[in-house]
Formats: C-alpha cells, sequence, structure tokens
C-alpha cells in the first residue's frame, strides 16, 4: 500500500529547506504539504484561536498537492489531518529547518512543534534541522540523512507518543563521523533585552542573549553536533518529572478541605 506522507515547516512553504524535504518525502510515498504561508519560527505548540485560518492551495512543488495556510505550524498540522487528509497520514515530516532545533531549542521550536504534534495525534514523526540559518544553505548532507532514517521509520514505526528531533551538523556529507541516538542537553539561553528606540523616538525592546552551554556530558545532542555527528533526540510531550514525584510526596493530603 502506497505510504501517505505530509510534510510542514516553520520556515515557511517558501523556503528552501521544505523543497528539499519534499524532494525525499516522495521517493518514499504520497505526499501532502500544508505549511505557513511565511515564516513561523519560535512559536512553538501555539494554535489559533482568535483569528480565522485560511488555507489556500500551493503549485511551487511540481506534482505534489500543496496547501500554505495562515497559522502556525501546530494549525497546519490540525488541518492537513481533519480538513485537507481527512484521516491520519502515515508519517509526518517538519523541516528542514534552518537553524538546529538541540537542547532546550526543542521547547520554542515551530519546527518540532510540529512534529510532536503529530505524536500525540499517533502519527510516526520526524523533525529535520541544519545547523546552518543560511537562506540558501546547502541541505545535501540532510537529503542523505532523511533518505536513510525515513524508510526506516516507515518499515519499523517508533513508540507511542513519541517523535524523532533530527539535527545535522553544517559539515559535507564525507566530514559527518555517523549517526548519533542521543538525549537532549540541559543548557539554556541566558536572556536579555536591548533597549531601543525606532525613528519616531518611541522605545521598544529587542530579545537577544546567550546561549549557556553548561551541560557537558558526552551522550547529548549538542556533544554529538560539535563532534562532527548527527543527533537523534527521541522527544515526547510528558513532561512529568518522574523521578520527582517521590521527592514531593509531602505535598499530598487525602484530607478534606474546609
Amino acid at each position: 500500500m502506497n505510504k501517505l506522507i505530509l510534510v510542514t515547516n516553520d520556515d515557511s512553504i517558501h523556503s528552501k529547506g521544505i523543497g528539499e524535504l519534499v524532494s525525499v518525502a516522495r521517493l518514499f510515498g504520497t505526499v501532502v504539504v500544508v505549511a505557513p504561508d511565511k515564516p513561523q519560527s519560535a512559536m512553538g505548540h501555539a494554535i489559533t484561536i482568535s483569528n480565522p485560518l485560511r488555507i489556500h492551495k500551493f503549485s511551487g512543488f511540481n506534482g505534489v498537492d500543496a496547501y500554505e495556510c495562515s497559522g502556525t505550524p501546530v494549525d497546519c498540522v490540525k488541518l492537513a489531518i481533519f480538513e485537507i487528509l481527512k484521516r491520519k497520514p502515515d508519517l509526518l515530516l517538519s523541516g528542514i529547518n534552518h537553524g538546529e532545533n538541540s537542547s532546550t531549542n526543542v521547547l520554542y521550536s515551530g519546527t518540532m512543534s510540529a512534529a510532536i504534534e503529530g505524536a500525540m495525534e499517533g502519527i510516526d514523526s520526524i523533525g529535520f534541522s541544519l545547523s546552518d540559518f543560511r537562506p540558501d544553505a546547502d541541505f545535501d548532507a540532510v537529503k542523505k540523512i532523511a533518505k536513510k532514517i525515513i524508510p526506516q521509520i516507515l518499515k519499523l514505526g517508533l513508540p507511542s507518543n513519541t517523535c524523532l528531533n533530527v539535527n545535522v551538523p553544517k559539515l559535507p556529507m564525507n566530514k559527518i563521523k555517523g549517526i548519533k541516538v542521543c538525549s537532549q542537553a540541559h543548557n539554556y539561553w541566558s536572556d536579555y533585552f536591548e533597549a531601543r528606540e525606532d525613528q519616531f523616538g518611541r522605545p521598544y525592546y529587542w530579545l537577544t542573549g546567550d546561549f549557556s552551554d553548561v551541560d557537558q556530558r558526552n551522550n547529548t545532542d549538542l556533544y554529538a553536533l560539535k563532534n562532527g555527528y548527527v543527533s537523534v533526540v527521541p522527544t515526547h510531550f510528558d513532561l512529568t518529572n518522574y523521578t520527582a514525584i517521590e521527592t514531593i510526596k509531602f505535598l499530598e493530603d487525602e484530607r478534606k478541605f474546609k
């Protein structure tokens, strides 16, 4: 049976990365694209509830049924499943993102939120990202990695409630050492705001910051990328800290409150 593959992203349907991913996905099944009509980076798992959502046919992928959506990446996934496809696809692919989504960046990433939404719907889902923010980035290495990973997931599947976060270093394929299955690094952004003024003298703020590289373990996604490996992190949406449950049992109280 021919597989149905949904492709989306957060850099918009007009980005180079999604076009490269579509070219790989169509090797393995029937592809339908539903992606934002404008960049939606760092939208996280946002959904649109205060504005109408609009969908228009997009003719930018030769021979592929595609739609551009006014909403977020997660909106795109929901609309694709319930309105366009009328069923769940066999595989959801998100990306290829211009810029890596390693460590805690996954919490902000629209690319990975789309993949996580797929996992929430019971769909095998993969997010692909490249450590290169340039609009004209070279995606050849990512495409070769995707051609290796996609058929394996189509054949073997993923654990329930789990998607893959795949990050590829900015290296030519002959310089990439291999693929590492690893954990998410526990690093974070040290945020600060720059106070500025516009041309009319009105104040505004610009978010900036530095990435705090405090997690030096050798089994994380950041370690793999720094050392020339592709990182693959199994990611799920259960945010429960199970190791802390027993630690905070002192909060439990079965008495009725007055």
